[in-house]
């Protein structure tokens, strides 16, 4: 196991407000703090018709959180375009009023040095930001920049990137290890997640969380700082395990690991890694603090490459779930922890079934079934292994005809095209899988075989697990099939991969009610 959490940290959690009216921000500000935000960031150029000293005075005599007053121009990516001597006038009205924070763009700040009284009047800080659109730099080139900031005299330096890689983040976190003032510095978008989250463990003093309702993509809710990813106790000795997936915000393995991580007393964190290219990712992040990951859609067969040694049954099904990083040489191992999951949980509600109509199965239930398997990419292969090694029968449906006939060669089956199973009618008594994304939010509604056929199947299994009962597993159950949800398959592996993260056992009821209460 790692060692404790320590205790909470000095991170601030920063609610970003962007509305139209000063009476909105007050009663905005008033739901940040209930959801558990700091500090609140006010975009005044957001206001329509906006009044500095009125509506300044609105907000600042009725803050029930300290505030940043930031007032971005267009030139800076803001709404703002009027007369910039009545921008900066507004600023310092803010100081003047009572702003505990105000944020002056780096050009403008270099520009207007020596104009800066406010420091020397007020308690108000100043924030001197920059935004980096495009590629970001190298680290380098990041660190004469941040020195160029830091010239400023700011007492506070906020840097925002826009990524187009997940590992550029990587040159935000060694830059905050070389500011010597407070530093602010995160990326925006889905590519940039796991910036906000992970901050911390670098030095950041404040990260920003949207308001329950108002989801801002790549922007992490507050409520989910605070009851998901717990980040006023990350620190530097927080070890990361993340999920690599192309798109990956659909994900609810967070919702599960971090709240068991803190359970068992684990200083672990698990976040969404949206990832473009796997050898520059495992390349990128390399240290022994990134621990572990769960690999999703699209790269459970690609990551196999990667790996510098294979469990023995992910060897046999070409397919990972699982990475661990070993700790004694730093070596990629691959597990598979999807093929037992599937298996049993579809075994466990045959031999359910039957002990409730009297009948007593010895062995596999699945032994001499003919299993129907919709999809042979990393989900399928897992679930087509582990109905061969029950004794099952296997006819495998792909789009990709010469996939499906790699997966029916391994597992001595027979291949056919995805389309050919709306007209296939199985023997009585077989069992249906779909490893495909059909039925996946948002396209709930369909599914991949003829809906009068699902008679003849005595079970039902949708590796899809959002929604928690697809169309398929609807249908299915109106038939009259048994039906197994993708979310005891999620559960399962789940519980697999935490063994294996932690190096020790994992609280099953615990995470059972974790998922069945937020899934």
């Amino acid at each position: 196991m790692g060692s404790l959490p320590i205790s909470e940290n000095t991170t601030m959690i920063c609610a970003p407000l962007m509305v139209e009216s000063a009476e909105q921000m007050v009663s905005d500000m008033d739901r940040a703090k209930a959801e558990g935000a700091d500090i609140v960031e006010l975009r005044l150029d957001f206001i329509r018709n906006f009044q500095p000293r009125r509506d300044l005075e609105i907000i600042l005599k009725n803050k029930p959180l300290p505030v940043l007053i930031v007032y971005r121009p267009k030139w800076a990516g803001g709404q703002y375009e009027g007369d910039e001597h009545k921008r900066l006038e507004a600023l310092r009205i803010a100081e003047e009023l009572g702003a505990d924070y105000i944020d002056f763009e780096l050009k403008v700040a270099s520009d207007f040095k020596e104009k800066w009284q406010m420091r020397h009047q007020s308690d108000t800080k100043v924030v001197v930001s920059h935004y980096l659109g495009g590629i970001t730099p190298s680290i380098e080139d990041l660190n004469h920049l941040v020195a160029r900031m830091e010239a400023t005299g700011a007492d506070f330096v906020k840097l925002i990137a826009s990524v187009t890689d997940i590992t550029e983040i990587a040159r935000i976190f060694q830059l905050i290890s070389h500011c010597q003032v407070p530093t602010i510095a995160y990326s925006v978008g889905e590519r940039g997640f796991m910036s906000q989250i992970l901050s911390p463990k670098y030095g950041v003093d404040l990260v920003y969380g949207s308001l329950a309702g108002n989801p801002d993509p790549g922007l992490p809710t507050i409520e989910s700082l605070v009851q998901t990813y717990n980040v006023k106790h990350i620190d530097a000795d927080t070890t990361v395990f993340g999920l690599i997936s192309k798109p990956v915000s659909h994900s609810k393995g967070p919702l599960l690991h971090n709240p068991t991580f803190r359970y068992v007393n684990f200083n672990g964190i698990y976040v969404p890694m949206f990832v473009d290219d796997l050898k520059s990712f495992f390349s990128t992040y390399s240290r022994a603090d990134f621990a572990g990951f769960s690999v999703g859609f699209p790269y459970k067969e690609a990551v196999t490459e990667f790996c510098d040694e294979l469990h023995p049954p992910a060897q046999s099904i070409g397919a990972v779930n699982t990475i661990i990083r070993r700790p004694s040489d730093g070596k990629l191992i691959g597990y598979n922890t999807d093929c037992e999951a599937s298996i049993t949980a579809i075994e466990d509600a045959i031999k359910e079934k039957e002990s409730t109509n009297g009948k007593t199965s010895f062995g596999s239930p699945l032994a001499g079934k003919l299993f129907v398997l919709a999809g042979a990419g990393g989900a399928g292969r897992a679930l087509a292994f582990g109905a061969k090694s029950r004794g099952a029968r296997i006819v495998i449906f792909d789009i990709d005809f010469d996939r499906a006939k790699s997966l029916a060669s391994a597992v001595l089956g027979e291949a056919r095209l995805l389309k050919d199973i709306a007209n296939f009618r199985p023997e009585k008594g077989a069992i249906l899988a779909n490893a495909t994304p059909l039925g996946m939010h948002p396209n709930t509604d369909r599914i991949p075989v003829a809906e009068e056929t699902l008679q003849d199947y005595q079970l039902v299994f949708d590796a899809v697990y959002i929604p928690r009962k697809t169309s398929l597993l609807k249908d299915a159950e109106a038939a009259g099939a048994i039906t197994v949800s993708g979310v005891e398959m999620f559960l399962r592996q789940a519980i697999g991969q935490f063994n294996l993260f932690t190096n020790g056992e994992a609280p099953k009821e615990f995470m059972r009610e974790i998922v069945f209460a937020k899934f």
